[in-house]
Formats: structure tokens, C-alpha cells, sequence
């Protein structure tokens, strides 16, 4: 049985509680968009308290233990899911945290996995090309800070179905870590390696969510018939796993931040890497060994209405979608993304910041225990709180883009033959980059048709540049760089 201990490692950017009741909304930024929407202070308080009492002693904590370990093969092995945002954060106010996470990269036993910049919903979007953008982002930034690859794939909070899992395997990924929910294997275990549905090139791992939420939920419950709970005998719940791996996969803000420092909690991680190799049965390996080494005991199939993620009892994603507020929010952010097609301004890194799947996470409004675990980490007095901040601060933000932008009330939409082809813009960015992404046939119909012109004047108010593709002609071979020429033209410089 192999052991695979991963963490997740993940700071969000706080919208400013007083957004709306400051009477902020509506008026001019004076300095960068970012300070005007988002509360820098606030969150360098929260990532120096984590730093101090979660993820520098358990960074200590795991390098010793590597270093303990380095000459036996069973050894300590750990995987970490890093966002975006959180090595931001570190780069600006935590350099030494950050060198940590080096030295961990360093040992050779350490995976980084890979997964979306900005820990964000982008793989429940119409498409998929901002997903695409931010684990582009995420992959460049792990290499510029550690000089890694990644190989190993962590969707946010482990969203996953059979279409995420296709586009990831698209990408390269041989693997990618999924929540165990119950309602997905039924009566197989977690502990097995399984084959994605229609893409059996990817395989699956499943967190074993019982003995990953004893050490996350239940470690410092007294209630809790296994109180306390002992690194030895964690250890031997383990030994006695049927299945090829046991995925243990938590918040690293377990270690000393949700679990405090005087629960024992250091003391268990430090003491568990020992406990493990005392049990010959037991070894540590990383995702990809367990990938590269382990075969498909069977193929596992989640339809899309039936995503899963570690999130709540329910496992799936409505904490971020459940109600009015979140979905309000949804399609805003959607919204957003095609009216900022083509642009790479400012605007643009801040439309990302408020995809942060955190924000909507805080609207959740259902009580019992979920809603205790949402309160818990939000910043807000209550959920509907966080939606009226939220929502005024990101319409605020699209006014200003609009405006920015000279953003079309009505899109243009690209066709081929009548059907819809899916690149949908707002702007001239946007039609630009559509023009470059259409079909050659679709874009011969709309110059015949005249449509790109009618939109242009219509919609954005130039007429001059209209007349101008109007007279492009659809037969020539170059027509299309002909139209992008014409088309940058009116461009702001």
C-alpha cells in the first residue's frame, strides 16, 4: 500500500468589506484597480498568521523528515497543490516561507501539481479557454519560482467530471486527482487507480476523504469516538487498507491554522512519516509514481451534470453555485471574459482575481455544518453579506470596463451556415481575435453579408472603419489578414 500525502496550498484576495457601504461604488479609482476593489491589508494580515503558525512549521517539519528518510526507499514523499494567488502572496510578504517551499522542491521527492492560476471555476465555464490561459500561467509560474514541470493535475478544490477530465488530458496530464464521494464509486474503494471514461490515457486518483477529513475535521474533536488521534495509530489504520494507494489529500492549513498548534497537530505530522515505515506494507509515493507505476483497475465514468469536488457533504459544486447570488455572479464573470476577449490590460488580470472560486464560496447560504465551514472561513459577517459586496464590487468593475472598453450592447456572433460556432465578442479586441479563430468560411459569409460592418456601426459607433471592410473583398486569399489589418487600425494606441 502506498501512501500519497498531498496538500493543498491556497490564499485568496478579499473584496474590501466596505465596498458598497463605504459608498465606494460608482466613483473613480485613484490609484491601481486592484487596491480599489480588494483589501491588500487585511490580506497580508491572514497570510503572515498562516505563515507563522501553519505553513513554516510544517514546511520545517517536512524538510527534517525528508532529510530523515532520504537514504530509505518507503521513504517521505509529498505532492503540493499551489495556487496562483498564494505565491503572490509569498513573493510579496513572505520571501523566507518561500525559499521553504524551495528547499522542498529541491529534495526531489516533493511534486508540485499543476491546476488553475487564479484557484478559480474556470472548468465549469462554456468553454474553455480561460482555463486553458491559467494553467498556462500556473505552469510558467512554477517554473520561474521552482524550475519545475508539472505533471500531475489538481483541478480546483478537485472539481472533476468525464469533460474536465478529457480537456486535461488534452493538455498532456497523465493524471489527475478526484474526491472519492461515495455517490460517484459506490461500492468500489477510493484506493484503486481507474481509468478516465472516454480518455483511458488519464488515469484517476481518488482522496480518500474519511481518513483525509479524520486529520482535517475531526483531529481536535473531543466528541470524536478516536480522540485523540496518535500518529501510530493513524499508521495503523492505514496498514490495514486493502487497494494499491491511499490518497490523503487536505487544506495545509490543517497544520497549526484550522488544527492549532495546541491540538497536537505538529506533533502528529512530524511523528506520522516514522509511524508509516514501521509497518512494512506501507510506503510513500508521490501522483505521478503512483500514475506511472500502478494500472487502471477499471474506468470510471461522472457525467457532467454530476461534477464532484472535496467540497461540503453534498461533494459536488453547489457551494458556489447553489443559489441566486452565486449564479447571479457566475454569469457575470462569464460575461466579463467575453467582453475582455483580445484585451490584456489591467482590466484583465482583475477580472481574473475576482474569479477566485473563495468569493462565491462565502454567498453559500444553507446552515448545519456545511454553512458552520463556510462562516468559518469567511471574511464577511454572513453570506448575504459577501453577495452584496461581491456583486457591487463586480458591476461596478464591468461598468468601468464597458466604459473602458466601448464594450457593445448586443454581441457579434459568429456563424457557419446558421449554426452558432461559439466565439461570441463584445468589443473591437474581442472581434479581432474571433476573426483570427473563425472558420475561413464563416468569415466569408459575415464580409458577403455585410454583417461585420453593420455590427461595427451599430454597435461601437465607427463608421469609418466600417466602410473600410466593407470594401474588403471575401474572394481574395489574404481577405482575412486584410480584415485584422483594417480592423487594429482603429485600436486605441
Amino acid at each position: 500500500m502506498k501512501v500519497v500525502l498531498a496538500f493543498e496550498v491556497h490564499q485568496p484576495t478579499r473584496i474590501k468589506k466596505g465596498f458598497l457601504w463605504d459608498e465606494v461604488m460608482w466613483t473613480h479609482p485613484k490609484g491601481r484597480l486592484k487596491e480599489f476593489y480588494f483589501d491588500e491589508e487585511e490580506d497580508k494580515e491572514v497570510f503572515l498568521r498562516a505563515s507563522n503558525k501553519a505553513y513554516k512549521p510544517s514546511n520545517y517539519i517536512l524538510l527534517k523528515a525528508l532529510d530523515r528518510q532520504k537514504g530509505e526507499d518507503r521513504g517521505l514523499r509529498v505532492a503540493f497543490g499551489i495556487s496562483g494567488t498564494f505565491l503572490e502572496q509569498c513573493e510579496r510578504y513572505d520571501q523566507d516561507l518561500l525559499d521553504t517551499f524551495r528547499q522542498l522542491a529541491q529534495t526531489g521527492r516533493v511534486e508540485f501539481m499543476e491546476e488553475t492560476y487564479y484557484h478559480s471555476l474556470a472548468s465549469l465555464y462554456d468553454d474553455m479557454e480561460e482555463f486553458d490561459e491559467q494553467v498556462k500561467m500556473h505552469a510558467q509560474a512554477l517554473w520561474d519560482l521552482f524550475g519545475i514541470s508539472a505533471k500531475f493535475f489538481e483541478n480546483t478544490e478537485l472539481i472533476y467530471d468525464d469533460q474536465v477530465a478529457t480537456h486535461v488530458a488534452s493538455l498532456g496530464y497523465k493524471g489527475i486527482f478526484a474526491e472519492g464521494a461515495d455517490r460517484v464509486l459506490g461500492w468500489h474503494s477510493p484506493n484503486y487507480v481507474y481509468a478516465s471514461h472516454g480518455t483511458p490515457s488519464l488515469k484517476v486518483l481518488f482522496r480518500n476523504y474519511r481518513l483525509s477529513d479524520d486529520v482535517a475535521f475531526r483531529f481536535s474533536a473531543r466528541w470524536w469516538s478516536e480522540w485523540p488521534l496518535t500518529a501510530d495509530k493513524y499508521a495503523n489504520w492505514l496498514a490495514s487498507l486493502p487497494g494499491q494507494y491511499v490518497g490523503l489529500f487536505m487544506d495545509y492549513e490543517t497544520f497549526g491554522e484550522h488544527q492549532w498548534p495546541e491540538t497536537g497537530i505538529h506533533q502528529f505530522l512530524a511523528a506520522l512519516p516514522d509511524e508509516v515505515l514501521k509497518h512494512e506494507n506501507l510506503s510513500f509515493a508521490t501522483p505521478s509514481e503512483i500514475v506511472q507505476h500502478e494500472d487502471p483497475v477499471g474506468e470510471i465514468s461522472i457525467p457532467k451534470g454530476s461534477t464532484t469536488s472535496w467540497a461540503d457533504i453534498e461533494r459536488d459544486v453547489s457551494c458556489w453555485l447553489g443559489n441566486a447570488m452565486q449564479w447571479a455572479y457566475f454569469r457575470t464573470l462569464q460575461r466579463l471574459g467575453r467582453e475582455l476577449a483580445g484585451y490584456s490590460g489591467e482590466e484583465k488580470t482583475l477580472w481574473r482575481y475576482f474569479q477566485l472560486s473563495d468569493i462565491p464560496y462565502y454567498m453559500f447560504t444553507q446552515g448545519g455544518a456545511p454553512g458552520e465551514v463556510h462562516s468559518y472561513f469567511s471574511p464577511y459577517p454572513s453570506p448575504f453579506d459577501a453577495g452584496v459586496t461581491a456583486l457591487s464590487a463586480i458591476w461596478d468593475f464591468e461598468s468601468k470596463v464597458r466604459a473602458k472598453l466601448k464594450v457593445a450592447d448586443h454581441p457579434f456572433v459568429f456563424t457557419l451556415e446558421g449554426q452558432n460556432t461559439g466565439l461570441v465578442v463584445y468589443t473591437l479586441n474581442g472581434i479581432i481575435q474571433g476573426v483570427k479563430k473563425a472558420p475561413e468560411k464563416s468569415l466569408r459569409e459575415h464580409l458577403s453579408r455585410g454583417d461585420i460592418s453593420r455590427w461595427l456601426s451599430e454597435e461601437l459607433g465607427l463608421e469609418t472603419l466600417a466602410q473600410t471592410v466593407r470594401t474588403i473583398d471575401p474572394e481574395r486569399s489574404d481577405f482575412r489578414e486584410e480584415l485584422i489589418r483594417a480592423l487594429s487600425t482603429a485600436l486605441p494606441h
